[in-house]
């Protein structure tokens, strides 16, 4: 049930079969990645069009030693330019290579048997909240004068307010005539983030404060 359908040399119905495994499977990816994830039209049409040109490259060089190699070449000389993916769009992009592989292989079985399974897990992991932290860190980029000493000057508000607090890193301003503060923070109750941001501005002089989201590296790899 598993076997290939390719030989050595493949026929036009081969491909055909092949390629229509291939676009069907890569929609799948494709539909599946922009429902689970905020991604670009663009790019999900890519992940639904990869297993069909992997797979043409891979029937090309089957069996053929030197092609192989020169392929690898060709292939080693693309540099990306484009931004860095998410460790999301890097799954997605290795997923349907994969597909291409079998589909390319003839091991079309495969190919849908791994499209599903994949699929399924997928979606189970992002219904149940697999990996999500239960309370998110916020990032607080404070602004103060340089006249304020910013060690321990919010303590107490951070030991009411939050159940965790770091400081991350302190930045010179303005010719050194303010200090930015970075924390990672965890508050305790998250509607009592006004609050907060309310009496950190009565002792920074009323100067810039943000509060949102930490990003990670907007979960680059």
């Amino acid at each position: 049930m598993l076997n290939s359908i390719v030989t050595n040399t493949f026929s036009i119905t081969t491909f055909l079969i092949s390629l229509a495994c291939s676009l069907a499977l890569g929609a799948v990816l494709g539909w599946m990645h922009s429902l689970l994830n905020n991604s670009s039209k663009g790019f999900t049409m890519a992940v639904a069009i990869l297993p069909a040109i992997v797979q043409i490259v891979i029937m090309l060089v089957n069996g053929n030693l030197g092609t192989s190699v020169a392929v690898m070449g060709a292939f080693s000389l693309v540099r990306f330019r484009s931004i860095p993916g998410s460790a999301k769009e890097i799954c997605s992009i290795f997923s349907a290579m994969a597909v291409g592989l079998a589909t390319g292989m003839g091991y079309l079985t495969v190919a849908v048997l791994f499209t599903i399974i994949m699929s399924l897990v997928s979606l189970l992991y992002h219904v149940m909240g697999f990996g999500k932290r239960k309370i998110e860190e916020k990032e607080l980029k404070i602004t103060i004068p340089e006249s304020l000493d910013y060690t321990g000057i919010f303590d107490d508000l951070f030991e009411e307010y939050t159940m965790k607090h770091d400081l991350i890193r302190v930045k010179t301003a303005n010719m050194g005539s303010l200090y930015k503060l970075d924390y990672r923070i965890r508050m305790k109750v998250s509607e009592n983030e006004k609050n907060l941001i309310d009496e950190l501005r009565c002792r920074n002089g009323n100067l810039e404060i943000i509060c949102g989201k930490v990003t990670y590296g907007s979960d680059e790899l």
